[in-house]
């Protein structure tokens, strides 16, 4: 199919987002009217700039209130189809998209519509132009592609055709099973767009939440395979109104659609060149460090605390190795490449994550056809190539496999230091939470969803001393990565002030897991290590909702530890002081839980940010 997007998706104005548009590799735009109105140049010059650019003008909407209208107001209607035909032919445009009618003037009836229709199909056939026909969710007598596609086929004219948008079926949930009775010559064009699941009026609701498939809710999949049944092979287009989409970046956007659609159809087999599948993620193989070596101590005293033990030196570089059970933490202080360039301008924050993959080359090729963007940089003598891509806030994530070499990078690259300590219990990296600009978290999310054979869980909104957090997960179904997306609209927030302390979104906490929290806290006291302290009043309520006894409690309550249950599965939970304003620690143990302590993090919000403020 041919791929497409609307101007309307993008910030900026009409020559930016072309360029933009062309840019992410797009073939066709949608031109939205109020583009063209505020545009600083005739139609003609629009068509050049997209010639220029390699584009092809698909479509000019919306063409409003047109159908049912009455005699004295339909004759103009059809004065104002005549002039919309002469724009179009300077933009180089043979398809105006028709919306259905929403004034409260307008009639119904199926062939009173269908009337109308002829007569404009008409109209455009003398111009060599066509018309598509749309139902708005919120349409006041044709809100169903069903009804629409009934007007079409009684207009019975070759020059007026169907346009089906996903945000009109699915939000009303159509039934999609008549659209596969519907000739493929007769859709003219499909409108792409996904959306959260939400409880408001559907007008409202398409022009401030649309986001791109695979961003949302909706069942965008099942529409698409509706649409492959009729044999639709045409125009594919993205109309999203999104208002974080226009507050960020119109290139980054449009790049994001573009991936959207690269990954809806390799879903149904039909990207070309075919992509290797979604990768399988296996765990979290490292995490990376970067730091000057006036920080180094400070962070050594701290993963001693943890009871990490130096395992390795870097053969060539200023890296070091912490171990313990299955996790490994790299503390990179080299006084130049990619890591030293994150720290000049992050500080010290996580650089780079490496996630084991089932096949790291192949999750490279599959990152490049999604428009990712892999990073390289001068491999040393004796080092592995690993794979790798940019992340969130510009940071690395890095690829290993199990398979090759790269299942050997630490006795490749490492010299061991046969140094031991005393392990505090730590297991594996359970998750690790990102903060970002709350208008890049659909980018990270769709970036993470179609690379990685990670799943969406249903988004959340957690209550901070400064506003409120938007936290959405994605997560392998074995639970061997978990990633937490967290973003905010409040400047005062945890997550805010932490783009604000590195200059940026990134690894803002990292939670490992232990089999045991009481041996582990009791471990990490015994080696010095600040744990956030709790307010009496939480385990007060912990004891009314949990039934939990006084014992337990009581326990709970001398190690500072959260706690939480779903049914007979228990979720344990602490965190250490923020090291230097950058990032914490969780320690978690999972009595078959596979939440987040959801209801916990209020409580820690808030002992973080009065923490905080005793520092100050």
């Amino acid at each position: 199919m041919k791929t497409a997007i609307a101007t309307v998706c993008l910030s900026g104005g009409l020559d930016e987002k072309l360029l933009a548009i062309a840019a992410a590799g797009f073939k066709g735009v949608e031109i939205f009217e109020n583009d063209l109105l505020s545009f600083n140049g005739t139609p003609k010059d629009v068509r050049h700039a997209a010639e220029d650019l390699g584009l092809t003008i698909v479509t000019f909407q919306p063409f409003r209130d047109f159908e049912g209208m009455p005699a004295d107001k339909r004759e103009r209607d059809f004065v104002r189809a005549e002039r919309k035909f002469d724009l179009m032919a300077e933009l180089g445009c043979d398809l105006l998209m028709v919306c259905s009618n929403v004034s409260p003037e307008s009639a119904g009836g199926i062939d009173r519509a269908a009337e109308d229709f002829h007569a404009l199909g008409e109209r455009a056939a003398k111009r060599g132009m066509r018309v598509g026909f749309e139902a708005l969710a919120w349409g006041r007598h044709i809100n169903d592609y069903r009804d629409a596609w009934e007007v079409v086929r009684r207009a019975g004219h070759a020059s007026v055709g169907l346009v089906l948008d996903s945000f009109h079926i699915l939000s009303r949930k159509t039934d999609l099973k008549a659209l596969t009775a519907v000739p493929r010559d007769r859709i003219f064009l499909v409108q792409l767009a996904d959306a959260p699941v939400l409880e408001m009026d559907f007008l409202s609701w398409s022009r401030h939440f649309r986001n791109f498939p695979g961003q949302g809710d909706f069942p965008v999949l099942d529409f698409m395979i509706a649409l492959q049944q009729t044999g639709y092979d045409g125009l594919l287009s993205l109309e999203i109104f999104n208002d974080q989409f226009r507050a960020g970046s119109a290139r980054s956007v449009a790049i994001d659609g573009h991936r959207s659609l690269i990954w809806l159809l390799d879903q149904m087999g039909g990207s070309a060149p075919s992509l290797p599948p979604r990768a399988l993620c296996l765990g979290t193989e490292f995490i990376e460090f970067a730091m000057d070596e006036a920080t180094e101590p400070s962070f050594n005293a701290l993963m001693r605390g943890l009871g990490f033990a130096r395992s390795g030196v870097h053969k060539s570089k200023s890296v070091t190795r912490w171990s313990q059970g299955g996790i490994n933490l790299v503390a990179n202080t080299e006084k130049e490449g990619f890591a030293h360039s994150y720290y000049i301008t992050h500080g010290t924050a996580v650089c780079a994550l490496g996630l084991r993959v089932d096949d790291a080359a192949a999750t490279l090729r599959r990152a490049r056809g999604l428009l990712d963007q892999p990073f390289q940089q001068a491999v040393g003598p004796g080092e592995l190539e690993i794979p790798a891509v940019r992340g969130v806030g510009g940071s690395l994530m890095y690829f290993i496999d199990p398979a090759s070499k790269l299942a050997r990078v630490w006795d490749i690259e490492f010299e061991p230091t046969g140094e031991t300590a005393p392990d505090a219990g730590l297991t594996v990296v359970d998750h690790i939470s990102q903060s970002m600009h709350y208008e890049e978290m659909l980018t990270w999310l769709l970036f993470y969803s179609s690379l990685l054979n990670l799943d969406k869980v249903p988004a959340q909104d957690v209550l901070d001393p400064g506003g409120l957090v938007k936290s959405q997960v994605v997560r392998s179904a074995d639970g061997a990565v978990r990633i937490i997306l967290n973003a905010s609209q409040s400047s005062r927030t945890q997550s805010s002030r932490f783009l604000s302390e590195v200059f940026g979104s990134g690894v803002q906490h990292i939670a490992l897991a232990t089999d045991d929290i009481f041996a582990t806290v009791a471990k990490l006291r015994e080696n010095g290590v600040p744990l956030l302290r709790i307010p009496e009043n939480y385990y007060d309520d912990l004891e009314a909702r949990t039934g939990l006894s006084g014992d337990e409690l009581d326990r709970l309550k001398s190690l500072d530890i959260l706690y939480d249950r779903d049914g007979t599965s228990e979720y344990f939970q602490v965190y250490t002081h923020t090291f230097e304003d950058r990032f914490f620690f969780e320690v978690v143990q999972r009595r078959n839980y596979t939440g987040f302590g959801a209801a916990n993090a209020s409580i820690r919000l808030a002992a973080q940010t009065r923490l905080a403020q005793q520092i100050d």
